[in-house]
């Protein structure tokens, strides 16, 4: 999965993003979601295949991306191993 961010109307669930972007389930990370980065101006980050991703840029005005998408955890020990 890659990261993407995609316009969309003003309160985007993902159903709407599926039916917008012609997307199939198994296509995004359900997941994750539908992320509102710029609601009001209808910017949203979305996980899909590399190959959902690879389709979209033929709609650039649609979607922006793959960005990166790092693994985000603590670092150092845990706190029941100090």
């Amino acid at each position: 999965m890659v990261l993407i961010t995609v316009r969309l109307p003003r309160g985007a669930t993902l159903d709407m993003a599926l039916r917008e972007l012609r997307l199939k389930k198994e296509e995004v990370d359900v997941g994750y979601g539908v992320v509102a980065i710029d609601p009001d101006h209808g910017l949203y980050g979305l996980r899909v295949s590399a190959m959902a991703a690879h389709r979209l840029t033929a709609t650039p005005e649609a979607m922006d991306g793959p960005w990166a998408d790092p693994k985000i955890e603590p670092m150092g020990p845990s706190r029941k191993d100090r």
